[in-house]
């Protein structure tokens, strides 16, 4: 399984394009699982489904990867997000989750509303992102994995900071940055599976 957290990126390299990043083995296989779904179903046909299985193992970036799934589902069920624009909820919810590209710098607004961002797939850019929140009665989520550090100098007013990520020394950082109104941010681990009492 692929690591979701790259090493870091030197200072002086050029920062590449979410799409241009290179694809892992577990990428071609989210798409092909997808492929072959639109082959069960009737959404392509047995030629279509060879013809971009046997592209989709030469291609080389997630930028490729994304071109044979865009005409089978829509934006949000896409296996593979390399769309970096920012997360922004008014009076509603939104999240973002899966394999998707985080950027070094990234935003998320939530106006009277709830905002997810689930990173336990997702492909950080840089050792280092920075996050730019605005909430406003409103509440911000980050899941995040094991083995990344979490820092909250984003100011409030009448505002909640909630950090329960167990600290990671050596792993990358999330610099939570902005402003909270009568809101809350909160950054966490995953729940973990209850054990069955019937398990031996």
């Amino acid at each position: 399984m692929d690591n979701p957290w790259p090493p870091a990126i030197r200072h002086h390299a050029p920062q590449p394009r979410p799409g241009d990043l290179r694809a892992g083995d577990a990428d071609r296989e989210r798409v092909a699982a997808v492929l072959g779904d639109a082959l069960a179903d009737g959404r392509l046909n047995h030629d279509e489904y060879e013809e971009r299985l046997a592209a989709l193992y030469r291609a080389r970036t997630l930028g490729e990867l994304t071109a044979f799934t865009a005409d089978l589902l829509p934006p949000e069920a896409q296996p593979l997000q390399v769309d970096v624009r920012p997360v922004t909820a008014f009076f509603g919810s939104e999240k973002r989750s899966g394999r998707w590209v985080v950027p070094s710098r990234f935003s998320a607004t939530a106006i009277c509303a709830n905002v997810t961002l689930d990173l336990r797939e997702a492909l950080l850019q840089t050792s280092h992102v920075t996050l730019q929140v605005t909430v406003m009665a409103g509440t911000l989520t980050l899941i995040v994995p094991e083995g990344v550090r979490i820092e909250m100098p984003a100011s409030g007013f009448m505002a909640g900071k909630t950090n329960q990520v167990r600290p990671a020394p050596d792993g990358p950082v999330i610099e939570i940055t902005g402003f909270i109104t009568m809101g809350s941010v909160v950054a966490k681990h995953p729940k973990r599976p209850r054990r069955s009492w019937f398990r031996r």
